[in-house]
């Protein structure tokens, strides 16, 4: 569709690349191209838009095959207008100059013709074939005599109509007809499915035959070789006694000889360390006779008032530590009686 937008009483078109715009006034072309822009005026404007791309028209329509079975044919046509001009010329493109929509209904006539075209041609050819055939063989027979029958068809370059391609999809039996074709070839199918079957479960089971006999030898193998190994490990169990006997007297007789030889040891380290001990203690005893002996001859050459000053010194250096004497009144009183006395008599023997 042309977009056409107005200024003060003027009109500008401006067309896509894929539309083939007309213009004419008072019957005069002005304009004619795709993609084309320009001003015009409403009141004496006819405008034609032709679309030039390749477009598709799909289709559906029922035919009847030889042996009178309905089915369903999809077809798909592909086509351009190759001529603008005549096209314009044959069917109505003209455009309202203010909205820029068709006024007709051209590809609606364009899609009938082809549609009719190709169904012509499509029943011509199915009627003459068999439902089995037009299933195997129609779509490539139905195109191809679509495609010869609308390259022959006169009507569509006087129009202007190019066919591009043509393609069928599909031709379908009715359901119920379908269903019943398929029945044979799905029970041929299910026979030979039930045929593999039971192949695999005779195969299934001759392997498990062959496994089981296979397993039945193992065990006869394994039972002979656990008896050998019972017998091998009986051999085995008294040689490793007598080995063990064997080992056990020399560990004895070894044990007895280093018993012996640590008893011999430990006795004579006895006896050495007992003179050993006998020895310090006469070397002992004789250093302190000696010291004893020094001792007194030191003290046996000092005066008396020397030891009895000695033995005070080591006396106080016995004492513990006193921190403060109490004296009592009764004390005092016969200190100083004594301090008294002792004076007296001391004066006199100074006066005499």
């Amino acid at each position: 569709m042309a977009d056409i937008t107005r200024r003060l009483g003027w009109r500008h078109l401006r067309g896509a690349p894929t539309a083939h715009i007309r213009h004419h006034r008072s019957g005069k072309l002005l304009h004619d191209g795709p993609g084309l822009s320009f001003w015009f005026r409403a009141l004496t404007a006819a405008l034609s838009e032709v679309p030039v791309d390749d477009r598709e028209l799909a289709m559906t329509f029922h035919a009847r095959t030889s042996d009178f079975q309905d089915v369903a044919v999809q077809a798909t046509v592909t086509y351009r207008i190759s001529d603008p001009a005549l096209a314009s010329a044959r069917l109505d493109f003209s455009v309202d100059p203010d909205t820029g929509v068709w006024r007709g209904s051209p590809l609606e006539q364009l899609g009938t013709l082809l549609t009719e075209t190709a169904q012509q041609h499509a029943l011509a050819v199915l009627a003459r074939t068999p439902l089995a055939s037009a299933l195997v063989d129609g779509v490539t027979a139905v195109r191809e005599r679509i495609a010869e029958g609308l390259g022959a068809e006169p009507r569509l370059p006087a129009t202007g109509i190019e066919v591009v391609a043509v393609r069928v999809m599909a031709i379908r039996p009715e359901p119920e007809v379908e269903r019943a074709l398929r029945t044979p070839a799905r029970e041929q199918i299910q026979q030979e499915a039930d045929k593999a079957t039971y192949e695999r479960r005779a195969v299934a089971v001759e392997r498990e035959r062959a496994i089981a006999e296979n397993e039945l030898d193992s065990q006869i193998e394994l039972a002979r070789r656990e008896e050998q190994l019972v017998d091998q490990r009986g051999t085995n169990a008294r040689r490793e006694a007598e080995e063990h006997a064997a080992a056990d007297g020399v560990r004895a007789e070894a044990e007895a000889t280093r018993t012996v030889r640590l008893a011999d040891a430990e006795a004579a380290r006895s006896v050495r360390l007992a003179r050993a001990e006998a020895e310090g203690a006469r070397e002992v005893g004789d250093a302190r006779a000696h010291a004893q002996a020094a001792w007194l001859r030191v003290h046996s050459d000092v005066d008396v008032a020397t030891l009895h000053a000695l033995t005070g010194t080591r006396l106080a250096e016995n004492l513990p530590n006193i921190d403060s004497v109490t004296i009592s009144p009764d004390v005092l009183t016969g200190l100083l009686s004594r301090l008294g006395a002792g004076a007296d008599g001391g004066g006199g023997e100074v006066g005499a």
